[in-house]
């Protein structure tokens, strides 16, 4: 067998091998050590902010016992009507403003490119917040206004559903979209424009019900 395989390794390349071998066994067992004490810490650490913060403090319903993000279970929820309004600004500059309403940008129709834009966002919303819930949309309403008092352009999204969650992110990724597809029909003119305030307005329905923006 020697004439064919060679000579047998030396001891002490057969040790180093050995040596080797259990130096990554014990590093692999170190890490699942380490990722089972972090569990154990960010769990510890969780159980301590909710005694602190009390039981009537809502908590982080995206957060498991561990941690861990999750998907909120809304089985045990019952169905009810549910409406979200949310709002963005878009500032424009004068003369972004100026070309805007006169209707001439490069790309053609701003506030209405803007306005599909924001109802078809409002309808992947799931699919771009990864744990929101795949929800059956009965409304959507995306309205764009210019105001010339501070050159910018005004959006606000509307989402409705009959179901057993929210339509907040729905409203809020509507005026979202819109504003972003704002800002792509006119970065030619300009690269100051700023998508700001986005933001939650109104909400009805669930188990919060009714709920407003204070000014």
């Amino acid at each position: 067998m020697e004439s064919v395989f060679g000579e047998p390794p030396p001891d002490g390349l057969a040790n180093s091998g050995n040596r080797s071998c259990m130096a990554q066994d014990a590093h692999h067992n170190s890490n699942v050590i380490l990722g089972s004490t972090n569990d154990k810490f960010a769990a510890q650490e969780l159980s301590s902010i909710s005694h602190h913060l009390g039981e009537n403090t809502p908590g982080l319903t995206h957060v498991g016992s561990t941690g861990k993000a999750q998907m909120v279970d809304v089985s045990p929820k019952e169905t009810s009507s549910r409406t979200a309004i949310a709002s963005c600004k878009v500032v424009l500059g004068k003369k972004v403003f100026d070309l805007v309403l006169a209707n001439q940008m490069a790309k053609g129709d701003v506030l209405t490119v803007a306005k599909i834009a924001g109802i078809n966002g409002a309808k992947h919303t799931s699919t771009l917040i990864p744990l929101c819930h795949n929800i059956t949309l009965a409304h959507v309403r995306v309205d764009l206004r210019l105001d010339p008092e501070d050159f910018s352009v005004e959006i606000e999204g509307e989402a409705a559903s009959t179901g057993k969650t929210g339509v907040e992110m729905e409203a809020m990724t509507a005026v979202s979209i819109a504003g972003l597809t704002v800002y792509d029909m006119c970065k030619a003119a300009s690269k100051d424009i700023q998508v700001t305030d986005i933001r939650l307005e109104r909400k009805t329905g669930g188990k919060t019900g009714y709920w407003c923006r204070e000014e």
